[in-house]
C-alpha cells in the first residue's frame, strides 16, 4: 500500500478474519479496521478507543493487557466476546478510506456474512456508529434479513457527545438475552 501522502486515500482489504464461534448470538459490527487496529491485528485496538473498556465493563470482567500488548491482549479480548457469546467483523470487506475517517470512505465492498451467520447463531446485529450502520443498511441487510440497531461510536472522537457510562448504558443491549 503505497500512498502520495497521509491525506491521500488507500485501497484497504479486510485484513483479518471475523471472531465468531457456534455459539454466538450477536454480531457487532464497525466499518474497517483503523490504521492501529490493522497493525495490532484485531478489532478496536487504538488505545483511545473505548471499546474494549465498555464492553469489560458490561461482561464484569477486567482487561489484563493494555491494547499495545500484543498477541496477548489480542487472545484476551478474542476470549472476551466469544465467552458471551458476542461475534466481531466490520461490514466492509474492501474500501477507499483516508486513514481512519469513516467520512471518507468510497468504493464500499461489502463482506459476505453467509458462512458466520449459517455457523451460529446470531440474530441480532449491532453496528458501531452511523456509517457502519448506514453501510450495513444499505449494501447487507437485504442480503441476511436481519435489521441492524445502531450503537453510538465508541472512538475518541466521540468521547464529547458521548461519556464512557453513556457508552456504557448504550452498549447494554449487546449483553441482553
Amino acid at each position: 500500500m503505497h500512498t502520495v501522502n497521509s491525506a491521500a486515500a488507500s485501497r484497504i482489504d479486510h485484513p483479518f478474519a471475523p471472531v465468531y464461534d457456534s455459539k454466538s448470538r450477536v454480531l457487532v459490527l464497525g466499518t474497517m479496521p483503523s490504521p492501529r487496529s490493522r497493525t495490532a491485528g484485531f478489532y478496536y485496538m487504538h488505545g483511545q478507543n473505548r471499546f474494549w473498556p465498555v464492553i469489560a465493563s458490561l461482561a464484569g470482567e477486567r482487561l489484563g493487557y493494555a491494547n499495545d500488548a500484543g498477541s496477548k491482549a489480542v487472545d484476551e479480548r478474542r476470549a472476551l466476546v466469544l465467552r458471551h457469546g458476542i461475534a466481531l467483523w466490520d461490514v466492509l470487506a474492501s474500501c477507499d478510506i483516508r486513514g481512519a475517517a469513516d467520512t471518507s470512505i468510497k468504493n464500499p465492498v461489502p463482506n459476505d456474512f453467509s458462512k458466520l451467520l449459517v455457523s451460529s447463531h446470531i440474530d441480532r446485529i449491532y453496528c458501531t456508529g452511523q456509517t457502519a450502520y448506514k453501510l450495513y443498511t444499505k449494501l447487507c441487510e437485504e442480503a441476511t434479513h436481519i435489521g441492524a440497531v445502531c450503537l453510538p461510536s465508541t472512538s475518541s472522537a466521540n468521547r464529547g457527545r458521548w461519556p464512557l457510562d453513556a457508552l456504557i448504558e448504550a452498549y447494554r443491549c449487546v449483553f441482553e438475552r
